[in-house]
This record gives C-alpha cells, sequence and structure tokens, in this order.
C-alpha cells in the first residue's frame, strides 16, 4: 500500500491510535503546549475577544476547536473567556470537530463535569458538516497529523509488512517535491482538501494552529514516533514498526509553505508565521499572568508562572513551533 494509506491506518483506522481515547502528558506519549499549562488557552481567549472587540467576529459568531482529543483547550478558552469577558458565553456558539464516536463522548462528558449545563457543545465529524457565517477556529498539532507520502530521489513509497521501498511513481508527490525543493523527505496529503472545506464552511473567519516546522521544507526525513516520551526515528535501523503500529503516534515537520498555497489556492488570505513563544507573548499571556499575580496568592502565581516559562521558551519541550494564522474576509 501507499505510505499515506499506512500512516492513515495507523493512525485513524479501526484500532489506530487516533481512534480511541489516548492520554497525552506525563503518563501518555508526548507533550503538548495545551497539557502545560492553561494560560495557553487563556491566551486563545484573549485574542477571541480582541477579534469581538475589533469587529472581525460577532459576538454571536462560532469559535470551534479541531481535533480537540481531550477537549481541555477549548475547555481552558472558555473558562478565560468567562473570567475576562462573561457575557460572551452567553452569545457565542462552542463547537468541536471529531470524527471518532469515542473521543467526542469522552469531550461531551468533561464538558458537562466542567460546566453543566452552562455550556452547550456541538459536534461535527468534518468541517463540511459545519455552516456558519462567522467563525474563530483554532487547531493544535493538526497539520503533522495529516497521512504523507515519502519521497526520495524521484520515488515515493509503499509499504510492505511494514518495510518501506522507494519504487512507487506518483506524478502529484513527485510535483509537490519539486515546488517545495525536496529530493527526499514527507509531502503531505490533505492540506488543499481540508483548505477547501474550512473556505465553503464559513463565509468569515480566522482560523489559527499551532504546530511544529518551518516556512521551508526540510532537506531530509523528520517521519518519527513518539512512544512513552521516547522519540523514534523511522527509519532507525532498530524500530519495530510492527510493535509501534497503531499504537503509538507518528508526526513530522510542517511544511509551512505547503499550508500557505493551499489555503490561498482555496481563497483565503495568509496573516502571517511566528514563533509560538512571539505569538503568546503578542497575544498577551504576560498581561493574563499580571492579572493572576494580583488576584491569587504567590504560591499558585508562581507555579504557573513556570508553567508559563516553558511554553515562551525557545525550545519548547525540545522543539521550536510556530503559530500560523489565516483569515477570509
Amino acid at each position: 500500500m501507499k505510505f499515506s494509506d499506512y500512516m492513515s491506518e495507523w493512525l485513524y483506522g479501526k484500532d489506530g491510535y487516533y481512534a480511541t481515547y489516548k492520554n497525552i502528558g506525563k503518563s501518555g506519549d508526548f507533550y503538548t503546549a495545551v497539557s502545560t499549562s492553561k494560560f495557553f488557552g487563556g491566551t486563545i481567549a484573549k485574542h477571541i475577544i480582541s477579534l469581538v472587540d475589533e469587529g472581525f467576529l460577532d459576538e454571536e459568531g462560532v469559535v470551534c476547536e479541531i481535533g480537540a482529543h481531550h477537549g481541555y483547550f477549548l475547555a481552558d478558552v472558555i473558562e478565560f473567556i468567562y473570567t475576562l469577558r462573561p457575557k460572551l458565553l452567553s452569545s457565542l456558539k462552542f463547537a468541536i470537530i471529531e470524527r471518532f464516536d469515542s473521543l467526542q463522548e469522552f469531550q461531551k462528558n468533561y464538558f458537562f463535569e466542567s460546566f453543566g449545563d452552562a455550556i452547550k457543545l456541538t459536534h461535527y465529524k468534518s468541517l463540511s458538516e459545519l455552516k456558519c457565517k462567522n467563525a474563530f477556529f483554532i487547531a493544535n498539532e493538526i497539520f503533522d497529523a495529516f497521512p504523507c507520502e515519502l519521497y526520495y530521489k524521484g520515488k515515493s513509497a509503499r509499504v510492505e509488512r511494514h518495510e518501506v521501498v522507494f519504487d512507487v511513481d506518483d506524478e502529484w508527490v513527485e510535483q509537490k517535491a519539486k515546488k517545495y525543493h525536496k529530493d527526499r523527505g514527507e509531502i503531505a496529503k490533505g492540506y488543499e482538501e481540508f483548505a477547501i472545506e474550512m473556505a465553503s464552511s464559513c463565509k468569515k473567519f480566522e482560523f489559527m494552529s499551532f504546530d511544529y516546522g518551518e516556512m521551508q521544507a526540510r532537506p531530509d526525513f523528520s517521519l518519527r514516533v513518539y512512544a512513552k516520551h521516547e522519540v523514534i526515528p523511522f527509519f532507525d535501523e532498530n524500530i519495530k514498526r510492527e510493535e509501534l503500529f497503531a499504537k503509538s503516534d507518528i508526526t513530522y515537520d510542517v511544511t509551512f509553505a505547503h499550508v500557505k498555497d493551499a489555503f490561498l489556492e482555496a481563497g483565503v488570505e495568509f496573516i502571517e508565521l511566528k514563533a509560538q513563544m512571539v505569538a503568546l507573548v503578542n497575544m498577551g499571556i504576560l498581561e493574563l499572568l499580571e492579572i493572576l499575580k494580583e488576584k491569587a496568592d504567590e504560591k499558585i502565581y508562581k507555579q504557573e508562572l513556570e508553567k508559563v516559562k516553558i511554553l515562551i521558551m525557545p525550545n519548547f519541550l525540545g522543539e521550536r513551533f510556530k503559530m500560523v494564522r489565516f483569515r477570509k474576509a
């Protein structure tokens, strides 16, 4: 099978890694910014309020997370909206795009435990189901979870019994490789369809996503597996793919030029690409800390300060993350 089909089965198949609830954080396979500090979601809440104040996002607009997993991120956003601008909770609509029923059920239960009946959460299995006039879309580490093809010097990969063989001619992959100046590496599949779906779902929106990668493509393979906080290069000679298959996360570096082009082709404006630490500071994470300092005791403030320092360090958990932002108006 093509590598993209193999990766899709690994992550999203019937028994795939994301098909059932998985822990993320200390007890899981990997950390994300969301599992580090509630102030990540708080900063997004502050940004959403700024969009309302500037008139870009209606008070009745939709706030939608794509690929929420636990639902913790959106819940943190809602908690901070309540703290900073409580009246918006009665007008904004909250939604999650989640294809798996088991994760939808977990998210529903978590939101009920957190908010009771105060928040109405709507689920959609895909962006194509959502139709709205005005929205703010947010995602965390979504683009590196799209299946990809592997490319090496003119040939694409297929997988046979977990072994990778480069002997496939694929014109689409070769064109993308040439466009992004790659003679080897990962070519993501699905960005174009995703951008079109988002552009078709909403007349006016801002989309913000956080992912690990660079604007330009890496000159090598970055594909890797996360298992119990161990990072295993996919082409490590000692890797046991048959044991890791569907039981661990598999990911790669995002080529943001590819993401940018996909959204531009769908008629969506590219706004910016920034390092996570710069984006969070610009959106007001330090101001939120000052509010906490005034209202909480010193011990709690210092604990949160240390967590936020991790978020805005140049290397978050050993990796540099980026924020990418798009708008359709």
